[in-house]
């Protein structure tokens, strides 16, 4: 798997006040793959993905993103790079419109720089395009007549849309997303998933997802890992996962 590997974690660890919050996790996700992560609460799992992310500093081991280390690289620059992240709870910018927010994450844009933003010209095509390209992305989670509203004014299940939007404009390689249907209905749980199947299919995108809708999540991933107790103690495929004794025990307490 680590040649095909886009991302790749080893020997990680992560402690806070002493207590450890990730504990020598080692894990490889291949490229254009959906992956899984499950786990009883206070498994690990979102302090995982805040590690890769680089929205928190491991304690030991080594990351790679594509090759590359990303060790010591803040969460800014680690999207640049192409890895996306969504958070269980939706982090937006509640002052501004829908169509806005989902602006935000186009990657260089011209108004942006001090100077270019003094001339106009310079700047409003570009900026057409990305609305334009924002409208789409909208369109395709079919929040597109949301586009004026301000996310105060909108669902949480659309929240959680609206975040998509947000990770998909800037065409990542790879995105992690945490509890992307927690709190969503069911129907709208099995469009997420849906949507992500699409955005694999069609544009390559590696997905690595956090979720407790075992029963959504195994109909989509092709891999999986199980966290308990800070540290990875299976993987393999979801047939292969519910029928895990170790699994089956993380879970029931066994």
């Amino acid at each position: 798997m680590k040649g095909e590997a886009i991302l790749e974690v080893e020997h990680v660890s992560k402690s806070f006040v002493g207590l450890k919050a990730v504990d020598d996790v080692s894990i490889a996700v291949k490229r254009g793959h959906i992956f899984g992560l499950i786990g009883p609460n206070g498994s690990g799992k979102s302090t995982l993905f805040n590690i890769v992310s680089g929205t928190e500093k491991k304690d030991g081991g080594r990351v790679l993103f594509d090759g590359s280390p990303i060790d010591d690289l803040p969460s800014h620059e680690i999207l640049q790079l192409g890895l996306a992240r969504s958070f269980q709870i939706p982090r937006l910018f509640f002052g501004m419109t829908v169509l806005d927010n989902t602006m935000t994450a186009f990657k260089g844009q011209i108004g942006e720089h001090p100077i270019a933003a003094l001339t106009p010209e310079k700047w409003e095509p570009q900026e057409s395009e990305l609305a334009a390209k924002a409208r789409r992305e909208l369109g395709l989670l079919e929040i597109q007549d949301l586009y004026l509203k301000p996310p105060t004014e909108i669902s949480g299940g659309q929240m959680k849309l609206l975040q998509f939007a947000l990770a998909f404009m800037g065409d990542p390689k790879m995105v992690l997303l945490d509890e992307p249907t927690a709190g969503v209905a069911p129907r709208l749980a099995q469009d997420i998933f849906n949507e992500i199947d699409a955005h694999r299919r069609e544009r390559g995108t590696t997905f690595f997802i956090i979720e407790h809708r075992l029963e959504v999540l195994f109909r989509h991933v092709d891999h999986v890992f199980t966290m308990d107790q800070r540290r990875i103690i299976a993987e393999g495929k979801p047939g292969e996962i519910v029928n895990d004794k170790k699994v089956i025990d993380a879970y029931l307490g066994g």
